[in-house]
């Protein structure tokens, strides 16, 4: 009962308090700042949007919405992982019916199942027709390649019409040259070279080189590749390498590339013998050689034995790759292995990957796989320590040191090719010669030869 005669006592209270607190705020009002003064209650909403105003406002996570021309608007949507183009123009408000049109069209030009993730599309935007209340989803853009664009314009039958567009590139050489202070990967990128030109040069000189014990600091490396520019002079891609080499203790090794009659573009030596061996001495980018084949103590069970493999310990997800061209014989798990592949490449050898974290998708026992091919990733499954590649090469079922196998040699150039070959490693030696000559000028002038762009 006290409590009850303490509330009917305080709400006149509180009631009279809310008054002046009222008046308060009404009275102060026109000293408030702009944004804390009241405001009117919102108009209600409209029975339907103005077409004339343009299309609705683009959530941020949509995409954002160019300026364009009046009654005319442009959305610009990002690809997620996972996306399809069908559940974009759905999510963009699209009908289905015309969405899937839309996509029907562009098939002719373009498969939009090569969408990926970071890729923009474009939404074209217009003012409905007559007895549309809203505005109208009247086409689609996108880049399929960096000078190539696909898109979809409402034809005016209900239907859309799919083009696509090339834009012009013109190509040059790019030339870089460096020394090696600390590994081949971080000097070539510290002189400019495109990343994936760095991580293509060092497969190209894995069938040769050991990284690990043959790449010392002082020696050099030097590169030619092309570049390709858009009309405005905007750098638009990189191309293929057209000539590497290295300086290894003072010994150079150097590669062409060279397209014989039968069209298949390979990497030679200066005799004309193909780079390519049967097998890749390290199926793996950046890896660091952590264990040798040998006699070693076991990491986990402690007691020594014959370590039958070379293990190159990496980033748990790195990718790994088919030593040679080949067969899938085992895939799977496989005891202290763990996840295991095995490759049989001829009737000598097979080469073993284990440990991985998961295989690459598609493959199976019995499928077929290129050399260079990606087959799995790296992990620490099965007896192991932490992620590593356990690499091993078998003759005739017996593993053997791939550090210090005698690869096989690759194809060697003959007759009409070989002579073909010698003109073109001519012509690309004079112009490094030239290009030699121009740096050391520079450098007589106490410039530095600026790195590639």
């Amino acid at each position: 009962p006290r409590a009850g005669a303490g509330w009917r006592l305080r709400r006149p209270i509180l009631t009279l308090s809310a008054v002046v607190l009222g008046a308060g705020l009404v009275a102060w009002a026109p000293w408030l700042p702009q944004d804390m003064q009241p405001t009117e209650p919102p108009d209600p909403p409209a029975a339907a949007p103005d077409a004339a105003a343009g299309p609705p406002a683009t959530p941020p996570d949509a995409g954002t919405q160019d300026a364009a021309e009046p009654g005319h608007g442009r959305r610009s949507v990002t690809v997620r992982r996972g996306d399809t183009l069908l559940e974009m123009l759905l999510a963009a408000g699209v009908s289905p019916a015309r969405a899937h049109r839309a996509v029907a069209s562009l098939g002719a030009v373009y498969d939009p199942r090569d969408l990926r993730a970071g890729q923009k599309v474009t939404l074209v935007i217009r003012p409905g027709g007559d007895g549309e209340a809203g505005p109208r989803f009247h086409g689609l853009s996108l880049d399929a390649a960096v000078d190539r664009e696909v898109s979809v314009i409402d034809d005016g039958n209900g239907g859309f019409a799919a083009t696509e567009t090339i834009r012009p590139l013109t190509v040059e050489r790019a030339h870089a040259v460096g020394r090696i202070d600390s590994s081949l990967f971080v000097s070539a990128e510290a002189a400019g070279v495109p990343v994936p030109l760095v991580v293509a040069m060092i497969r190209l000189f894995s069938f040769d080189v050991d990284f690990q014990r043959q790449v010392r600091p002082g020696d050099g490396f030097e590169l030619v590749y092309q570049r390709f520019r858009f009309a405005d002079g905007r750098i638009a891609r990189h191309g293929e390498i057209l000539h590497a080499a290295l300086t290894l203790s003072g010994k150079r090794l150097a590669l062409y590339r060279f397209t014989p009659e039968n069209g298949k573009a390979d990497y030679y030596d200066a005799t004309g013998e193909s780079v390519r061996k049967a097998l890749m001495r390290t199926p793996i980018d950046g890896a660091r050689l952590s264990s040798r084949f040998g006699k070693r103590r076991h990491p986990i069970k402690g007691y020594t034995r014959m370590h039958r493999g070379v293990d190159f310990a990496a980033p748990r997800g790195t990718p790994i790759y088919a030593a040679g061209d080949g067969v899938v014989t085992r895939i799977g798990r496989n005891g202290g292995y763990g996840k295991y592949i095995r490759l049989r490449h001829n009737s000598t050898y097979h080469t073993a990957y284990a440990h991985l974290s998961r295989f690459a998708k598609g493959l199976g026992r019995g499928r077929r796989v290129r050399q260079g091919q990606v087959i799995g990733y790296v992990g620490s499954t099965g007896s192991s320590t932490g992620p590593h590649l356990h690499y091993e090469i078998l003759r005739h079922h017996k593993q053997i040191n791939p550090l210090t196998l005698k690869m096989p040699s690759g194809d060697k150039l003959a007759g009409k090719a070989l002579a073909a070959f010698d003109t073109h490693r001519a012509g690309i030696d004079r112009e490094l010669a030239i290009l030699a000559a121009g740096d050391q000028r520079l450098a007589a002038d106490g410039d530095r030869p600026p790195a590639p762009q």
